[in-house]
């Protein structure tokens, strides 16, 4: 019988791992870069104020978002909501529904002791009116702020409102009282008062509404500076030449974002 014919051996497909050029590791792919988290964040607010039996809806169902590092201006007619809007970020009021989270913080759930403390430790406000204290100097009001969330040493808290004071051209006037201040002085007072912590965020209503427009522009100058140091920067405003000079505006009427551009 004639023998059997063997069928030639078939070598299995080996894997073969990819290889690079000699000296070149293989390169994995990087990955995606996410956006740094919002430091303001407002969903869905809303505010109703009651007097009696009549109801006011100040915000009607507000979204908006303020990335770190931005400067935004908020401007609209009286009565449009934008302080209110103001007073949501900075826990000054709540919200009657809707969520606000600022700086990684849920106001919403605080409690008014906590919310008071993170607020001295987070935001400095610039307030239209100024609110220095008339009995202390311009030292003492500018460190006003660490005293009440008791930051650093009380030497150092000296130390550091004096520098905030030169920084907004006051050195010479820290022992002055508020009254022998002019305008613009009294807000540069604020303005260093607004710092003294260190905050993440500095707010202003309406913070050259009482100001001559030279010194108005001049207080811009300083917070745009702040801004640029890495200070988010928030203001609220009628004047459109003033809100021309931020990076953002936002339009509030009647309760509602209507309208955000980017500049």
């Amino acid at each position: 019988m004639a023998g059997k014919t063997e069928e030639p051996r078939v070598r299995r497909a080996e894997t073969v791992p990819a290889r690079t050029p000699i000296g070149r590791p293989a390169l994995r792919p990087l990955p995606a870069l996410s956006p740094p988290p919002a430091l303001i964040e407002l969903r869905g607010v809303e505010k109703l104020y009651r007097t009696g039996k009549l109801r006011y809806a100040a915000l009607r169902g507000v979204d908006l978002v303020v990335g770190p590092g931005e400067m935004v201006a908020v401007v609209g007619a009286s009565g449009s909501g934008k302080t209110t809007i103001l007073n949501m970020i900075t826990g000054i009021d709540r919200p009657t529904s809707g969520r606000v989270t600022v700086a990684g913080a849920d106001l919403n759930s605080m409690t008014e002791e906590r919310l008071a403390r993170w607020r001295g430790e987070t935001v400095g406000i610039v307030f239209q009116f100024f609110q220095l204290l008339p009995t202390l100097t311009a030292l003492e009001n500018a460190a006003l702020p660490m005293d009440f969330v008791r930051k650093r040493k009380p030497a150092d808290r000296w130390a550091r409102a004096r520098k905030h004071l030169e920084a907004v051209g006051l050195g010479d006037k820290a022992g002055h009282l508020p009254f022998e201040l002019s305008g613009g002085e009294q807000q540069r007072v604020a303005i260093a008062r607004a710092l003294a912590c260190d905050p993440k965020l500095v707010v202003g209503d309406e913070p050259t509404g009482n100001l001559d427009s030279e010194t108005g522009a001049a207080m811009l100058d300083l917070l745009e500076s702040l801004n640029a140091a890495g200070t988010t920067v928030l203001y609220v405003t009628h004047d459109m030449a003033l809100a021309a000079r931020a990076h953002r505006i936002v339009t509030i009427k009647d309760g509602r974002v209507v309208a955000d551009e980017r500049r």
